[in-house]
């Protein structure tokens, strides 16, 4: 039985999005199967929605998978309005509990290295603590994590683009960005084979 993780993001400029692309090549290689999904623009016009780079979630995809990487931007320390309002229409789904015992993460970008990434990651975390969903981060074993002058927490895996919105990641954010989505796939493949024991 294939576990299926769901990389689910909000992303305006570009880093989010790239983040989520190199955690689900951590995903395949956890030996998971990596669906990428995109959180529709507030103002959700037909020609944002053909612009975006991933489709666009719907909440049975949501419900369906055995694990979640979530994804969002950082603004003023706070995930973006987008999603949370995603989060906000996810009640019919948090009253049959179809998040429970089920792995996740988190994932940002900011525009500086002080701009908020780790106090997103905490707050990204507590709609998923409600789901009752089971949260990770990433282990200092990871030698990254000692060394990196870019993004990169133990919360999740983060990118700082600078004030110029560079979505490049750099080689310490990619590396991580895959080991999380390795890990978030091991971790999903243990839980659900327990659900299902």
């Amino acid at each position: 039985m294939t576990t299926q993780v769901l990389v689910l993001y909000y992303s305006r400029h570009g880093a989010v999005a790239a983040l989520a692309e190199k955690i689900a090549v951590g995903i395949h290689q956890g030996g998971a199967e990596a669906v990428i999904r995109c959180i529709a623009p507030l103002q959700a016009t037909a020609n944002a929605i053909a612009a975006s780079r991933h489709p666009i979630i719907q909440l049975d995809e949501l419900k369906k998978c055995d694990g979640l990487a979530f994804g969002s931007p950082v603004r003023f320390g706070n995930m973006a309005a987008e999603a949370k309002a995603f989060w906000d229409s996810t009640t019919s789904c948090w009253l049959k509990g179809e998040l429970i015992d089920k792995a996740a993460g988190v994932f940002t970008s900011s525009g500086s290295m002080h701009g908020g990434n780790e106090a997103n990651l905490l707050s990204m975390m507590l709609p998923l603590l409600h789901h009752g969903m089971v949260l990770m981060g990433i282990p200092y074993s990871e030698p990254e994590l000692h060394k990196t002058q870019s993004g990169g927490t133990p919360y999740g895996p983060s990118h700082v683009s600078g004030m110029n919105g560079d979505s490049q990641l750099s080689v310490a954010e990619q590396r991580l960005a895959i080991a999380f989505g390795k890990r978030l796939a091991l971790l999903s493949s243990a839980l659900k084979q327990q659900r299902f024991d």
